[in-house]
């Protein structure tokens, strides 16, 4: 008989906002829940390495956004990609799902995502993880300056000039720049990320969400008023040699909310990949303290 353990993990499927999302599931179901929510370009295989760890005394739910991984993908033209209809869809999968208190852990687009369902349900949210997910505009590097261009200018030249930010060197790119060791990198995740960036029509989805970045940056003063105002725990875990999102944006909630906790670690974007034990073991330090 297969024995079941709190590091099983499940691969499901649930509706929401008329899509159909992918998301990994483990841990106690009757334990505090943390939802993962993943960036750019990946999905919730991102979270693998980290699951393991966290759903030892955790419920943890990590769904793949509408667009990314095994989540349902529509056309552009069917389906608005904007990070409010990403947020409107994580909303309803958690209320399909019944999730009523709960920790996010953000990184990348999943910050603006997650940022505002902390805005929509301040009493659900129990502490922020923010894995290299920035809410400061000193927080972005010169490698944002294309993508402010296109912002300005939303004109097809623009657009067309960001299609390179899709391809499979910029995918490497975002996991191997500022990593030390890359043999620490395993292959199936820029394999992967770059397999579902390939599928058709896909660039025309990363482009969308590439301009309505700019509502993100709109917002930023609405989540630091958020941080200040409602105070909620927060751990800023973020690898200091990110090439987008600098250490500025992490001593950035510092300054909203003095008792947030700031650790760095010694590699890039995707800090995860190399360094997935020790945020782990800082992630569990910090829901220890959290109120369940």
């Amino acid at each position: 008989m297969l024995t079941m353990t709190n590091t099983t993990v499940f691969h499901r499927t649930a509706k929401a906002n008329g899509l159909n999302i992918f998301y990994r599931e483990a841990g106690p179901a009757d334990a505090p829940t943390v939802l993962l929510l993943h960036g750019y370009p990946t999905s919730s295989f991102m979270f693998r390495n980290l699951i393991p760890i966290l759903s030892e005394q955790y419920h943890v739910i990590a769904p793949d956004l509408p667009g990314y991984g095994f989540s349902d993908a529509p056309p552009h033209d069917q389906f608005a990609y904007t990070f409010d209809n990403l947020a409107n869809t994580m909303q309803a999968f958690i209320d399909g799902l019944g999730v009523k208190r709960f920790a996010i852990y953000v990184f990348d687009y999943g910050a603006p995502t997650g940022y505002r369902l902390a805005l929509a349900n301040k009493e659900k949210i129990t502490g922020i993880i923010s894995q290299n997910g920035n809410a400061y505009e000193a927080g972005l590097s010169k490698e944002w300056n294309p993508l402010q261009t296109y912002w300005k200018d939303p004109s097809e030249a623009n657009r067309n000039a960001l299609r390179g930010f899709v391809a499979n060197e910029m995918t490497r790119f975002q996991y191997e720049h500022g990593v030390t060791d890359l043999s620490l990198i395993a292959p199936e995740t820029y394999t992967l990320d770059q397999h579902f960036l390939d599928r058709p029509g896909n660039v025309e989805i990363q482009l969308d969400l590439m301009l309505d970045y700019r509502s993100n940056v709109a917002l930023y003063p609405k989540f630091q008023e958020y941080f200040r105002n409602s105070q909620p725990p927060i751990l800023a875990a973020w690898g200091n040699k990110d090439p987008f999102f600098l250490p500025a944006g992490a001593e950035g909630y510092k300054k909203d909310n003095p008792k947030a906790i700031v650790k760095f670690y010694d590699t890039g974007h995707f800090a995860l990949e190399t360094h997935y034990r020790e945020i782990g073991q800082d992630v569990l330090e910090f829901l220890k303290g959290l109120a369940a």
